[in-house]
C-alpha cells in the first residue's frame, strides 16, 4: 500500500523532505516584544503585547500578532509612523559599566 501523505522535498528542508524548524535557527534572534520595548515603542511588556495582538505591527511589510515572533538582523519593523530595521549585536562586551558601578552591583546597592 502507498503512502498516503508522500514526504516532499521543500528548500527549507534537507534531502530526506523534512523540514526544518525556525525556533532552531542559528542566527541570533530577538522576540518582537522585547524589541518594541528596548525601542521605547511600548514602555511595558503589556503595552507590547496589546499593540502586537491590534495588529498594529508589521514585519517586513506583513502584520504580526505574535508577540513571541523571533525578529532577526535586518528584519523592518513597522508601528504606526515609526519604523526601524532590527540590528543584533553578539558582543555582551559593549554595555559601558564602570569599576564603580560594578563594585556597587556586587555590595548590592
Amino acid at each position: 500500500m502507498s503512502d498516503p501523505h508522500p514526504t516532499e522535498r521543500t528548500d527549507s528542508g534537507d534531502a530526506a523532505g523534512e523540514r526544518k524548524d525556525p525556533r532552531h535557527d542559528d542566527r541570533p534572534a530577538i522576540r518582537l516584544d522585547d524589541v518594541l520595548k528596548l525601542a521605547g515603542i511600548a514602555t511595558t511588556g503589556g503595552q507590547a503585547k496589546r499593540l502586537i495582538q491590534a495588529g498594529e505591527v508589521r514585519v517586513n511589510g506583513a502584520v504580526e500578532t505574535r508577540r513571541k515572533h523571533l525578529l532577526h538582523e535586518g528584519d523592518e519593523v513597522e508601528v504606526g509612523d515609526e519604523a526601524f530595521v532590527v540590528e543584533l549585536n553578539d558582543e555582551a562586551d559593549d554595555q559601558d559599566i564602570g569599576d564603580d558601578e560594578l563594585a556597587d552591583d556586587e555590595a548590592g546597592l
